[in-house]
């Protein structure tokens, strides 16, 4: 089959699954909703803060507040466009169809990582300006040093992490054991690791946390983060490139079940 072909395919199999449409209305939803919150609470708690929080206050941080929980609804998404077709048993059509095991799996990477990155560029400039007219006087502006590598950041934070937990589920193609491990990892564990002193200077390597960094523009007072906000994209496009290669290894040794 063609490139173009398994193209076409991949895209009916996604636009036609329900779940795909709901789990990325709610990624847009929630993090849009939850960022404006967010950012009206900072503006009429902004005059108590202290005066070491106002000095670092980051406006265009605030309103992605919302990024941490839309994030899990990227998860969901990237893992039932993969792991549907072991579930629903399709997998055996889909092979059969597409032997070639590289052009099948990329393909389908390809339709949905495309189709992730408009959601999360349109997620991103969404709670950016709606986040930045809920805080008023403490507001940004997009053209301001910084913002718009941060907004464009968050795009393709949200993109990469939906492509990343593709790769997760190609590799262990259960959608059950693939949340069940993928959800407590960006919900729990990277938060607990990322703020406990013991275990801070790991916690800044995991995916979530390098890769939330290019969405900064307000350096934290003390933060000595050994990398910048694209070093961080970069370290989880790392973990996103081995998530791929592990998926696409175990693909190509496996038999379709």
């Amino acid at each position: 089959m063609a490139a173009a072909q398994v193209i076409r395919s991949e895209w009916t199999k996604i636009r036609s699954v329900a779940s795909t449409v709901w789990t990325l209305s709610l990624a847009v939803v929630v993090t849009v909703a939850v960022g404006m919150l967010i950012s009206a609470l900072s503006r009429s708690q902004f005059d108590s803060m202290p005066a070491t929080d106002r000095l670092s206050f980051d406006p265009t941080y605030v309103s992605f507040a919302g990024t941490s929980l839309g994030q899990l609804a990227m998860i969901v998404f990237g893992v039932l466009v993969v792991s549907n077709e072991y579930s629903t048993g399709m997998i055996r059509v889909s092979l059969a169809a597409v032997p070639r095991r590289a052009a099948f799996l990329f393909g389908k990477i390809a339709v949905a990582g495309a189709l992730a990155l408009v959601v999360g560029m349109v997620t991103s400039f969404a709670a950016f300006f709606l986040g930045q007219a809920m805080l008023g006087p403490h507001a940004t502006r997009l053209g301001d040093a910084g913002v718009l590598r941060a907004v464009v950041g968050g795009g393709l934070y949200m993109t990469l992490i939906a492509v990343f937990s593709m790769g997760v589920a190609a590799m262990l193609r259960s959608p059950m054991l693939s949340l069940g491990i993928l959800m407590p990892f960006f919900f729990l564990v990277s938060n607990i690791l990322g703020n406990v002193d013991a275990t801070k200077k790991i916690g800044r390597f995991l995916p979530d946390q390098a890769g939330s960094r290019i969405m900064q523009v307000v350096p934290r007072l003390g933060d000595d983060t050994p990398y910048g906000p694209w070093g961080g994209l970069g370290i989880m496009l790392l973990w996103v490139i081995a998530a791929l290669a592990g998926g696409y290894t175990l693909l190509r040794r496996r038999d379709a079940q």
